[in-house]
């Protein structure tokens, strides 16, 4: 297993990002534009945390968990355009924004220590 593996904030990440690849899934056509960037936000965040942990200063690994957070902000403006846009029920909307909520109080933790 690898160091990141064993990380709390990557789980979840994870688990978010198979989240968003199902409502992405059921998206219809013409939403191409709102499809990739979801997909890129939510696979951003997973990337990021992965290779912070992999790093040697904690300057660097702060700016890749740094990036992650942003890219979980990102996410959850995108999971908002979705709802108003008609893409995703409120269900998912909410579960997707409980996720994020968690996984950035601990990348901010994660970054303040």
């Amino acid at each position: 297993m690898l160091a990141y593996e064993k990380l709390d904030v990557y789980r979840c990440s994870v688990e978010f990002l198979a989240a968003v690849g199902q409502m992405i899934d059921a998206m219809p056509s013409g939403t191409a534009v709102l499809r990739d960037q979801l997909d890129r936000a939510s696979l951003s965040i997973v990337a990021n945390i992965a290779e912070g942990v992999g790093v040697r200063t904690p300057k660097e690994r702060d700016r890749h968990l740094g990036s992650a957070r942003g890219s979980a902000m990102e996410c959850g403006a995108l999971l908002d355009a979705c709802r108003l846009r008609a893409l995703c029920s409120i269900e998912q909307q909410q579960r997707g924004k409980q996720m994020l909520v968690r996984v950035v109080s601990m990348l901010t933790k994660m970054m303040a220590g």
